[in-house]
């Protein structure tokens, strides 16, 4: 999932793999805010789906969150189900169809997405990719190479991630 905003071609990019039915993932939400405030488009952020086996409805979530960009709001969407992972363990895949209509989003259209599965080969083919690099819990960031592993601890991740962010930027210019 690519941020609405257009990033130039020639801007870092920011990898964030993200199971959104996990607790750290929404903590490091406020982090994720403060980058995407911070840099604009001048940083490329993308969210990549990692739903982890153990969480029940994180592979519908990284779905729905797919139907969420093409109806205009992924990253509306994305913050909004992070912001309530335990509404999302306690409701399911009504509970993610409820949070599209709450955000003026075609809800049936979601319910529609989640029963015929358009959106499972972007999952599957994040979920593959993050394996390949070494992707194992979430949040993990990788930017300029560096996976930088968010589940552990979120401590000093942001401080490090705006450090190699700045160095990439000052390079361009």
């Amino acid at each position: 999932m690519s941020d609405s905003s257009p990033a130039p071609s020639t801007a870092p990019v920011l990898e964030i793999w993200c199971d959104l039915q996990c607790p750290d993932c929404r903590t490091a939400l406020a982090d994720l805010q403060a980058l995407r405030a911070r840099y604009g488009d001048r940083l490329e952020v993308r969210l990549r789906h990692f739903p982890l086996e153990k969480n029940k409805y994180a592979f519908a979530a990284a779905q729905a969150a797919e139907e969420a960009v093409e109806q205009g709001k992924g990253w509306e969407y994305v913050e909004a189900v992070l912001g309530r992972v335990e509404d999302l363990g306690r409701g399911g895949e009504p509970f993610l169809v409820e949070v599209a209509g709450e955000l003026g989003l075609d809800a049936e259209e979601f319910d529609t997405a989640l029963i015929d599965g358009r959106h499972i080969l972007i999952v599957d083919s994040d979920q593959a990719e993050g394996k390949v690099i070494g992707v194992t819990g979430t949040p993990t960031y990788v930017i300029d190479g560096q996976r930088l592993d968010g589940g552990q601890s979120q401590d000093g991740l942001r401080e490090r991630i705006e450090e190699i962010a700045d160095r990439l930027l000052a390079g361009q210019g």
